[in-house]
């Protein structure tokens, strides 16, 4: 069964929300140039309110090391996902500092990316079309790889029963796709779940 990534939370209500719908994996942005960007402080009072089963991701563009540690260490997320240039030599230092897992997004753009996200030494990888542009990649690029992977770039609720049926993804990865007038829409994350769950749920 693929598993569920609703990413940019930033409200309370939004962690209501994902409390009843229960996705795998939920996503905060450390990332100032992002609208949906939070700082340490309010995500960790979101975590406060957000159910153990699930897990908090930590999204990242080049930060520092030390900083990424922080927040994994203090609790405040659970797993760091790495969206900039960060190489092997980061992951390396970063996981000197913390036992936390590590997703490594990569941009799609020809084979070639796909080979360097098959080497990468990171707990997971991303796979997606750029840095939150919302739109979607050639999906014929990744029909082989090898290894599980979260599916990111342009989700939303026409084009995600596709996704999960042709490509079977680890995991699937959604913030745009799930808004209404650039905040988090509850019918729109039901929506969402039931499709990719395939079943009709109530909440």
């Amino acid at each position: 069964m693929t598993k569920i990534k609703f990413c940019g939370l930033t409200r309370p209500c939004d962690i209501e929300a994902v409390n009843e719908l229960k996705p795998e994996y939920i996503g905060f942005v450390f990332y100032e140039k992002s609208k949906r960007n939070v700082t340490a402080e309010l995500a960790g009072e979101l975590k406060k309110l957000l159910i153990d089963e699930i897990s908090a991701v930590g999204v990242f563009v080049d930060s520092p090391i030390e900083y990424v540690a922080s927040l994994l260490n203090n609790g405040i997320i659970d797993i760091a996902q790495l969206h900039g240039s960060e190489d092997e030599g980061y992951i390396k230092k970063l996981r000197s500092f913390t036992d936390k897992p590590i997703i490594k997004a990569f941009k799609i753009k020809d084979k070639t990316d796909i080979t360097e996200a098959e080497k990468s030494s990171a707990d997971y990888v991303l796979l997606d079309s750029g840095c939150g542009t919302g739109s979607a990649f050639d999906w014929n690029l990744i029909k082989d790889i090898k290894r599980p992977y979260f599916l990111a770039g342009g989700l939303n609720l026409e084009n995600i029963e596709n996704a999960v049926s042709i490509l079977a993804p680890f995991a699937v990865d959604v913030s745009s796709g799930i808004e209404t007038n650039g905040l988090k829409d509850k019918n729109k994350m039901r929506e969402f779940v039931c499709t990719v769950r395939g079943k009709e749920e109530t909440i």
